[in-house]
């Protein structure tokens, strides 16, 4: 064996020489397997290994060894409070069963406090026993302060190393608008800096599947008292688990507005987070709330913007003179893509209280499960003109049958004035967001003024080309779509209706009666016709049909079963006489040429009998 002097000389070379080859990124670690090595070569020993002592949880930690451990785990020390008597230098002396193998232990102190142990195995038997309990007390200490100055250069080394990333990471994160971008950068940094380390993502309101980062979902009724206790308070909080034998530290991604996540770091074998390692982590994870914050608000700016766009296209579109039907068509498709909706309706409200849904809304609101909602919406809304958010239907209404669970109801209000509401469904619960929901109310007070216009223009028409007693079409409206089918159609008919003995029932029950019977006669013409077909106010108790595209043999039918009708359902009882016309496209014809034909046929009718249909000659 060396003399003890030469040795301690020889290992501060060897510490100054890995200075040198490190280039100042000296790790402790590498130190120490070199250390232990030249100690087993010095001694002539079979085996040096260097424990650190964890006193908190009463176990040594296998540092450094001259041999590969792969299968050796900490050592628990079941009577720890030898150590606490331990001698400087000790010869088979040292009664721990767990280190029975070995023959001379070396207890290496700090400030009266046990940090470490070399443990040495005899190579040659007998061979310790040259060693005199000054040399070994005298080594003990020297080892001591080689490895404080080792450890020391290393931690120096190791946050500088530690805070260029940080510097690094910062700069790089903060240059990136993208969370996805921002969270990788906090992974990877951690990974480089301790990658014996887990790590995990805690995050809010995050509803984006990130690839290949390690993020859970941070819950509000997580039972993890150290994670809420960190998203709350915004401190970093410290568990032991003794049992699971790690360590694990929650650090809060905190920015100004608020706390956006928890950065989970746990370490093995229950090792304890030293203070600069806490506050590099801290640094860290409050660089990343701010990159996060930073990244959030300017996806929220981009959102904002495309929601604004999005709103200015719609009411752009809206404002461009559409039909009813094609703007409230042009609605619901805007709705169910921008929106990813199932179902998308619009009650319009009348005058009365009565409510309807608009030609353009889905399919779902003409069939007859639409009930369902209609009535939760009645009593839920009414006439307030609050709007509605429900994330799951089936808790408002358990007791029934319910398919689409998310709802977002928006009144249309113009001029303090509810003119309907805008219904939107989907099958999922809790689908749409609150952002979402907010965009939907914009959406429809910005519209609102273009969807009632439409409204109330479709009304003036309506009011232009329709008999106001009767609800029939004027008879402007019958010539001039008389004239287009003559144009594009195939074929036509034309009946000419007058109501029999009407002077007498006027003179009978009077004027009012009269007018009541010409509705009956209407109702029962609108009834009986399809919506393609046209009924008209002809003048007086006269009224006329055009069924375009239909053949003399069915247009004679439908007059017969008209006149059937009247004479069956009016009260008191009328009966009515027709007259039919036809055209061909093989034969053009003109509209006053149809009137004067079916106006003979009528004539004949009325002066044969009356209560009959007469075709044309």
């Amino acid at each position: 064996m060396r003399n003890m002097t030469q040795l301690l000389y020889e290992l501060k070379t060897l510490l100054i020489n890995q200075m040198d080859d490190s280039k100042g990124r000296m790790e402790d670690t590498s130190f120490l397997k070199k250390l232990v090595l030249a100690i087993c070569d010095a001694f002539e020993a079979e085996e040096v290994t260097y424990f650190k002592v964890d006193n908190s949880q009463q176990h040594l930690h296998i540092e450094a060894s001259s041999k590969h451990y792969q299968d050796r785990k900490d050592i628990r020390i079941a009577n720890f409070s030898l150590f606490n008597d331990c001698e400087p230098y000790a010869y088979n002396d040292f009664q721990i069963e767990e280190l029975k193998d070995f023959q001379l232990y070396l207890p290496l102190k700090s400030e009266d406090e046990l940090v470490g142990l070399l443990a040495l195995k005899e190579g040659i038997p007998g061979s310790f026993e040259k060693i005199t309990l000054e040399e070994g007390e005298a080594f003990s200490r020297e080892v001591m302060k080689i490895l404080n100055a080792a450890i020391h250069i290393s931690e120096i080394t190791s946050e500088r190393r530690r805070y260029k990333k940080l510097f690094r990471v910062t700069e790089k994160i903060h240059s990136s608008m993208s969370m996805d971008a921002v969270l990788g950068e906090i992974i990877q940094t951690l990974q480089e800096v301790y990658p014996s380390f887990t790590y995990y993502l805690l995050l809010t309101h995050d509803n984006t599947n990130h690839e290949d980062l390690p993020i859970k979902d941070l819950g509000y009724d997580s039972e993890n008292v150290a994670v809420m206790q960190a998203f709350v308070t915004g401190t970093v909080q410290i568990e032991d688990e003794l049992i699971a034998r790690k360590t694990n530290l929650y650090a809060p991604l905190k920015g100004k507005q608020g706390v956006y996540g928890v950065l989970q770091v746990i370490a093995p074998n229950a090792r304890m987070f030293p203070e600069k390692e806490v506050e590099f982590i801290t640094l860290l994870a409050n660089t990343a709330g701010g990159a996060l914050e930073n990244a959030q608000l300017y996806q929220q700016s981009r959102r904002l913007i495309s929601d604004l766009q999005f709103i200015n296209e719609t009411s752009h579109k809206l404002n461009l003179n559409l039909r009813l039907s094609e703007t409230m068509e042009f609605m619901k498709e805007q709705i169910m893509h921008s929106f990813h909706a199932d179902e998308a309706g619009f009650v319009f409200v009348l005058p009365d209280g009565t409510a309807n849904f608009l030609p353009g809304s889905s399919e779902f609101f003409s069939s007859d499960q639409t009930g369902l909602y209609v009535d939760f919406l009645k009593e839920k809304i009414g006439s307030t003109t609050e709007s509605l958010f429900i994330g799951d239907m089936h808790l408002k209404l358990p007791e029934k049958d319910v398919k689409y669970r998310s709802m977002m109801v928006v009144p249309m209000i113009e001029s303090d004035q509810i003119h309907g509401y805008a219904l939107v469904l989907h099958k999922d619960s809790y689908y749409f967001s609150f952002e979402t929901f907010k965009l939907l109310q914009s959406l429809i007070h910005h519209t609102s003024l273009a969807l009632a216009n439409s409204m109330l223009r479709e009304e003036l028409e309506k009011m232009v080309i329709t008999d106001h007693l009767t609800g029939l079409y004027s008879r402007s409206y019958l010539d001039e779509k008389m004239l287009e089918s003559l144009k594009k159609d195939h074929n036509g008919t034309f009946i000419l209706v007058d109501i029999d003995n009407f002077k007498k029932v006027n003179d009978t029950y009077g004027h009012q009666i009269g007018d009541e019977i010409l509705i009956q006669v209407s109702m029962i013409i609108q009834s009986s016709i399809r919506e393609t077909d046209i009924g008209a106010r002809w003048g007086g108790e006269e009224l006329a049909i055009y069924l375009p595209n239909v053949s003399i043999q069915v247009g004679q039918g439908i007059a017969q079963r008209i006149q059937e009708r009247v004479s069956e359902q009016t009260n008191p009882k009328v009966t009515i006489s027709c007259g039919v016309s036809y055209w061909t496209n093989q034969n053009r014809d003109h509209v006053k040429a149809l009137f004067k034909r079916a106006d003979d046929a009528l004539y004949v009718a009325k002066n044969t009998g009356k209560n009959k249909v007469l075709v044309q000659k």
